[in-house]
């Protein structure tokens, strides 16, 4: 026989020395001993804040989930998302607060602007009524977050082009109105543009750190979060 296939048979009653014991148990203790995943090197809030119905619901599904609900409900208080990403060779966390765009839920939703790394302020191209309320949702961002916060304009519905009614231009003049503020057009439905503004939002926020220095501080005083799935989160006062 081949000395290449003889393979000594393990010897009954103990016999066959220790090696042959303890390979089983060593091979079992092996398959226990598996790495656990990287850790993040950043944990990063982000929000999503607009009026009623500009889809920010469908841009955080589309850009966590890659899913898209053609008749999603309001939001009610605030839902969050978790998703991790790798940019600039850095994993990074991303909690992503998708927050009511009704004016009953602002004193709910301000709680959340405070820790927010970056902002994405969202509007419908197709109502003018979402655009003419931008200006409030500057007011609650003043208020309330952080003037570290990266901001991130976006109108919202781009595959209802023929139902146009705010023009690109209006959107690029008031984003150049506020400092530091980007602008981009999206839609949720067709995955357009979805994945870019957030990705583009988190670049930033991390140009404006040292790389070599995790912020696993950054949501302190922030509930502990151990799963994926999106969850109402909802306060009473």
């Amino acid at each position: 026989m081949d000395p290449r296939y003889d393979i000594p048979r393990r010897a009954a009653g103990g016999g066959g020395g220790g090696s042959a014991n303890s390979s089983p148990a060593l091979g079992a203790q092996s398959r226990r001993r598996k790495m656990p995943p990287r850790p993040a090197d950043f944990k990063l809030q982000i929000i999503i804040i607009g009026s009623r119905g500009v889809g920010k619901t469908s841009l955080m599904e589309r850009f966590t989930d890659d899913t898209f609900c053609e008749a999603c409900k309001s939001t009610v208080g605030v839902d969050f998302k978790i998703k991790t990403v790798e940019l600039r060779g850095k994993k990074i966390r991303l909690q992503i607060w998708d927050t009511a765009g009704q004016e009953r839920f602002n004193s709910i939703t301000s709680a959340y602007y405070r820790g927010a790394k970056g902002i994405v302020l969202v509007y419908d191209i197709t109502k003018q009524e979402t655009f003419e309320d931008l200006p409030k949702w500057m007011k609650m961002i003043d208020k309330y977050a952080s003037e570290e916060a990266e901001l991130l304009l976006v109108g919202n519905k781009l595959d209802c082009e023929t139902d146009r009614i705010i023009s690109r231009q209006q959107g690029e003049r008031f984003a150049s109105r506020i400092s530091g503020m980007r602008f981009c057009e999206a839609s949720a439905k067709d995955n357009f543009n979805v994945d870019e503004i957030f990705l583009k939002l988190v670049d930033d926020i991390l140009s404006k750190v040292r790389l070599n220095v995790p912020l696993r501080s950054t949501l302190q005083n922030q509930i502990t979060l151990h799963t994926s799935a999106c969850l109402p989160v909802l306060f009473f006062f």
